[in-house]
């Protein structure tokens, strides 16, 4: 089968969660309305994860994996998936399934139209600090970046692929996905999707990092801004 859509799930820890992503991930692949493939990115887990991710994967065509020596960090991930993606749409979604994959479909929708869609949390399940504190980040970022998206920490993205690849990652950039798409003159949109509360593991940031690290990144993205460089092939004969 020639897959058209790559969804990227970073893992670190998650050993409770896996099961449930199989089950998940392989029953969406069956609704997709993209032909859809899974990559596991094993963050460097302690755990047991990476032998789950194995059997996993030897047990459905559609669903590989790499696996990293230690643990490097979420953005990390992403970016090694983005690297290792050779279909035409990438996007990721978190292990600890609080959105739902069918709404990959809703984000599908706009693809066409647009080089990255966001899912932006409705009704979010998470404690009142942790919503609290993502509010507050996320306020902060959009005053640096103003790139209009209310929830830049939705675990549930589609993006272009070349696009994608484009990004210069550096580690807490996965904050700034929608901002680096505008850098190349993309186009970006922001749809409703579901959540809910964690089943099982364990949430990998906390209060501080999720204030502190993003108010730190938003200098790294101004200067990043300012020394970008973007350009367009006109003609070739490659």
């Amino acid at each position: 089968m020639s897959f058209q859509f790559t969804i990227i799930v970073p893992v670190y820890n998650e050993e409770d969660n896996l099961e449930r992503v199989e089950k998940e991930l392989l029953a969406y692949s069956k609704i997709a309305t993209k032909n859809t493939c899974i990559l596991f990115v094993n963050d460097g887990s302690k755990d047991n994860s990476q032998a789950i991710i194995e059997a996993i994967s030897q047990r459905h065509d559609n669903f590989n994996y790499i696996s990293f020596e230690a643990n490097k960090g979420l953005s990390a991930a992403i970016k090694a998936g983005f690297d290792y993606t050779n279909t035409e749409l990438v996007g990721y979604i978190d292990s600890d399934l609080q959105t739902n994959p069918e709404d990959f479909n809703l984000l599908l929708e706009h693809i066409n139209a647009y080089d990255l869609v966001t899912g932006v949390r409705a009704n979010r399940k998470d404690s009142f600090v942790k919503n609290m504190s993502s509010t507050i980040a996320n306020g902060i970022r959009r005053a640096f970046t103003h790139d209009g998206m209310d929830d830049t920490g939705c675990p549930l993205k589609v993006i272009k692929t070349d696009y994608a690849k484009r990004i210069p990652m550096f580690k807490g950039l996965h904050r700034f996905l929608p901002a680096m798409i505008l850098l190349q003159e993309g186009k970006i949109i922001q749809i409703p999707v579901r959540h809910y509360p964690r089943i099982a593991g364990q949430a990998k940031f906390g209060l501080w990092n999720r204030l502190l690290g993003p108010l730190s990144d938003c200098f790294a993205y101004l200067w990043m801004k300012r020394k970008y460089i973007n350009y367009k092939v006109a003609k070739h004969d490659l």
